[in-house]
């Protein structure tokens, strides 16, 4: 069984940074695309980042590039989101997941999730 657990989040104002993190226990970490996703009110779930098992392939939605940036450490079993340069529109509840053995931004494709964890951002 596949566990994943979110932390980092809270509030912040426009501009600022905060740093997501999740970790994992359950199968082989290192084989499994993780990405994260977010969810604000009244929305879909969306694909905010993703990196492969190797880390060879790393992907972000166009809204957040060179905003945030994903990375994992296979041997913690953690997978981090930093997010810099802060917007209102980032406000959401940020979701951790577990995917395939493959890169991949669809959703179900991830059959592994976090809680989530709440990022608001003030303007």
């Amino acid at each position: 069984q596949v566990q994943l657990v979110e932390s980092g989040g809270g509030l912040v104002q426009a501009g600022g940074s905060l740093r997501l993190s999740c970790a994992a226990s359950g199968r082989a970490f290192s084989l499994y695309t993780m990405g994260w996703f977010r969810q604000a009110p009244g929305e879909e779930r969306e694909f905010v980042g993703g990196i492969s098992g190797s880390g060879i392939w790393i992907n972000y939605a166009d809204s957040v590039k060179g905003r945030f940036t994903i990375s994992r450490d296979n041997a913690k079993k953690t997978v981090d989101l930093q997010m810099n340069s802060l917007k209102p529109e980032d406000t959401a509840v940020y979701y951790c997941a577990q995917g395939p053995h493959y890169p991949s931004r669809r959703r179900t494709d991830y059959d592994y999730w976090g809680q989530g964890t709440q990022v608001t951002v003030s303007s």
